[in-house]
């Protein structure tokens, strides 16, 4: 066939040696491949994979106190003899866990309905202004977002507020928001697990909600954009101490909310709060 046929064997000669040349005279840089399966294409599931680890090394940060918290949510409702049962599911359906603590405490007080609901409000309503910059609008799906809105906890907006905008994606976000939701659930498991199997009560776990929140608020502090938040909070602390030091809890929590109102019409006013709804 080769002898037959010259001219089809002078072309692919010269197809042959066409890439060749070409790169000699400083055309092309590479061949064309004709197969399509030559130059692996980015997958968007692969994509998709690694927005997914990316949120869960994102929650690891934060893993490391909210798993030891979990443990003494664990501790706290064995030591306070309510049934085992009470850490998980209060860890599912509140997933609130300063609140959770109180609940507790409240719980094996008797405490009355009214005084429980009025603290699950004055605890919680700092929520309410987690809204205005946590990037919910990423998420398309709807039963996702109300994920989002139900897992919306002090840890997960601080890691969320730390990444770039560019970075930020509805797998990463859920992803991260899950992870933390099995660190507090796990560590609720384990601390009750540990407080059935431990002879005399530990002294001291509520600390470990104080703890969490020093961090929290010395890396809002450090990241320089929530420095106006933690001089606020500070005024309301010292206002309700001079104020009224038998309520001072109380009284700081309604000065601060009303002062990020103030902050918040300001920034409304000035137009910087465009910035962080775009963000």
């Amino acid at each position: 066939m080769r002898e037959c046929c010259p001219e089809a064997a002078r072309a692919g000669n010269v197809r042959n040696q066409t890439p060749r040349v070409l790169r000699e005279h400083g055309h092309v840089q590479q061949p064309v491949l004709d197969s399509p399966d030559a130059v692996p294409s980015p997958s968007p599931s692969a994509s998709r994979r690694e927005r997914i680890a990316a949120g869960i090394r994102d929650s690891s940060s934060a893993g490391l106190g909210i798993f030891p918290l979990g443990i003494a949510l664990g501790l706290l409702v064995v030591q306070a003899g309510l049934p085992w049962w009470l850490a998980p599911a209060l860890s599912l359906a509140a997933f609130a866990g300063s609140l959770e603590l109180l609940l507790v405490a409240m719980v094996a007080a008797a405490a009355p309905l009214a005084a429980v609901a009025l603290t699950v409000f004055v605890v919680n309503f700092r929520h309410v202004f987690y809204a205005f910059s946590f990037p919910l609008h990423l998420v398309r799906n709807r039963l996702a977002r109300a994920y989002c809105v139900y897992a919306m906890i002090d840890e997960a907006y601080a890691v969320s507020a730390s990444l770039p905008a560019a970075e930020r994606s509805a797998a990463r976000l859920l992803a991260m928001q899950i992870a933390s939701q099995v660190y507090w659930v796990g560590g609720g498991l384990v601390g009750v697990t540990v407080g059935v199997a431990l002879p005399a009560p530990i002294e001291g776990l509520e600390f470990a909600l104080c703890a969490l929140f020093t961090v929290l608020a010395l890396d809002a502090f450090a990241s320089r954009r929530e420095i106006p938040s933690v001089l606020l909070a500070a005024a309301s602390a010292v206002l309700a101490l001079v104020l009224a030091p038998g309520a001072a809890l109380f009284v700081a929590l309604l000065v601060f909310v009303a002062l990020l109102f103030v902050r918040y019409g300001v920034a409304v006013r000035s137009g910087t709060i465009r910035e962080v709804v775009d963000a």
